[in-house]
């Protein structure tokens, strides 16, 4: 299993912002009892933490999106295999583009390199 470190680390720090809210809903609402307090707390947490979780574990700007085809003749050296494209990773967007450009493995590996050397994020 692949780890996405930019996911976990937000996780974590979501985690961690969680616990001093909830425990001031829980302080605030001690008089109506520990286990009522914990309910409502948890229940306002769940109401605000589901957005935060849903971005965390679903944005695909925390993520690459790559294409694959079978069979594609590579742009840069012209041989028949299975071909890969950047789609969209950060800022770098190609999602509409007209005329895609698959790369072999080995080309693609290149091109990932020389898009890391302009500042373009990998993930």
């Amino acid at each position: 299993m692949k780890v996405n470190y930019k996911r976990y680390g937000l996780y974590l720090l979501r985690w961690q912002a969680s616990t001093p809210l909830l425990a001031v809903v829980g302080i605030l609402l001690a008089s109506m009892g520990q286990w009522v307090a914990a309910i409502v707390a948890n229940l306002i947490g769940g109401l605000i933490f589901f957005w935060v979780d849903q971005f965390i574990f679903t944005s695909q700007t925390l993520t690459a999106q790559w294409e694959v085809k079978e069979n594609i003749a590579c742009v840069d050296c012209g041989k028949v295999a299975r071909g890969y494209r950047l789609v969209r990773s950060g800022d770098y967007d190609r999602t509409h583009d007209h005329e895609p450009e698959f790369r072999c493995e080995e080309c693609s590996q290149k091109k990932s390199a020389e898009l890391k050397e302009r500042g373009v994020k990998i993930h």
